[in-house]
């Protein structure tokens, strides 16, 4: 889990310090105030211990590639503060934290809350568009578009101030940062491993959520052995900030029910016991282990591509353009050649990275006038970082040496596609 040369996050810590540790995890696009209606009656009993996303509210910006290496950062943040067992409740990517933790460190985490979470957020492509939109406009279009993601128009209409707070937190927010979590949650799974959650679970939800609906809830709920649903009437994503009495309450009652350690205590499960081996009579000698006689060396099989090569694909393509590829043509023998052969052994080879792939596939298209592969491959060099600006340049280029009536094609096809691609939601 979390080592030395793990980076660490910005942290606020409220409450007595001798009082057992609750963690507080902030939802994409906030900062650790989000929380700040909730800590006068947490910090009674508890030791709150909130943290902002890399950044997020001026934590450095240092991006991370996975919710698994965001919960090692917390727990490397922890270890500085002596902190072993503890109680966690997260919000949204929050929430995506304190599941990973869960699953991962069981020793660490006493109880758990998942406040607007699900097992799976969205479509990975949901979450990669919202990466090329930011990386096009920067963060101005999600700063409009959060009241209506996180408030009921209720709340919003009531609460003016604190929408214009909400929308400041995503404007000041790093581009990098932001993007690089919609990557991390856009791969973010634990569906399959909610049997394995072995702590009290309170799973808290706004009755109006539309992004982590009342059904991704109660898919948490069925999965998680010792688990219980909070509906709030209401509500939209950011609950705590929304109905904060509310979610309050169910937090203080639950985490008041949980056993919960001294925070300097760790409850580690001992090691497994080291077995002897067995000692030979006395005055005999141990014996090689046997061999077959002229038997060569077995080289363990060369892994399938096809499953490297599919996951690959639909991570640069997009999961909807996967799909329809395969729907067509379910039993194509090209569908399987490109899975395993373009995306499995050479898309997914070490020498070039996926910028640079993707320049030279829109090249090669540029020069064979293929449009609906290019079109297909532009929306793929966006997900893989390359911007409006550098796709123009590289069929400026490519029409040097592939010819202008070429690249004029190309350019409809790829402003086309940039403009479907990059235009915020209305």
């Amino acid at each position: 889990m979390s080592e030395t040369n793990v980076d660490t996050l910005q942290y606020r810590s409220d409450g007595p310090e001798e009082a057992p540790v609750l963690v507080l995890g902030p939802s994409l696009g906030t900062t650790w105030h989000m929380w700040d209606r909730q800590i006068p009656e947490l910090t009674r009993d508890w030791r709150v211990v909130r943290f902002d996303l890399p950044g997020h509210g001026g934590a450095p910006a240092t991006p991370f590639t996975s919710v698994a290496e965001l919960g090692d950062r917390l727990l490397a943040t922890l270890d500085e503060l002596g902190v072993q067992r503890f109680g966690y409740a997260g919000c949204s990517i929050g929430g995506a934290v304190g599941l990973d933790l869960a699953l991962r460190a069981p020793h660490r985490v006493a109880s758990l809350a998942l406040v607007a979470t699900s097992p799976r957020f969205g479509t990975a492509d949901e979450f990669r568009q919202r990466g090329v939109i930011v990386r096009t406009n920067g963060m101005e279009p999600m700063a409009r578009t959060a009241p209506e993601r996180w408030f009921t128009p209720v709340f919003a209409g009531a609460q003016p101030a604190i929408v214009d707070w909400a929308v400041q937190m995503v404007r000041t927010t790093d581009p990098v940062c932001y993007v690089a979590a919609c990557e991390a949650l856009a791969v973010f799974d634990v569906r399959e491993a909610l049997d394995r959650v072995g702590v009290p679970a309170l799973v808290v939800v706004g009755s109006e959520d539309r992004v982590t609906s009342p059904a991704d809830a109660r898919t948490l709920v069925a999965g998680i052995a010792d688990a219980r649903l909070a509906v709030v009437p209401g509500a939209s994503h950011l609950t705590p900030v929304e109905q904060p009495a509310a979610v309050t309450e169910l937090l203080t009652e639950h985490f008041a029910n949980s056993a919960q350690e001294p925070s300097g205590t760790l409850a580690v499960p001992p090691p497994p016991p080291v077995v002897a081996p067995v000692a030979a009579a006395p005055g005999a000698e141990a014996e090689p282990p046997a061999e077959t006689p002229g038997a060569e060396p077995v080289e363990a099989p060369r892994p399938d591509p096809y499953e490297t090569g599919l996951g690959l694909r639909r991570e640069v393509l997009g999961d909807a353009h996967v799909d329809r590829a395969l729907a067509e043509d379910p039993d194509s023998p090209l569908q399987d050649l490109l899975t395993r052969y373009a995306w499995g052994e050479v898309w997914s080879r070490e020498g070039l990275d996926r910028r640079t792939r993707s320049v030279v596939t829109l090249t090669a298209l540029v020069a064979g006038g293929h449009r609906e592969a290019l079109a297909d491959h532009t929306r793929a060099a966006l997900r893989n970082g390359l911007s409006p600006e550098e796709l123009r340049e590289i069929v400026l280029h490519a029409g040097v040496y592939c010819g202008f009536p070429a690249a004029e094609t190309a350019l409809r096809v790829v402003t086309r596609v940039i403009q479907e691609e990059t235009t915020p939601p209305a």
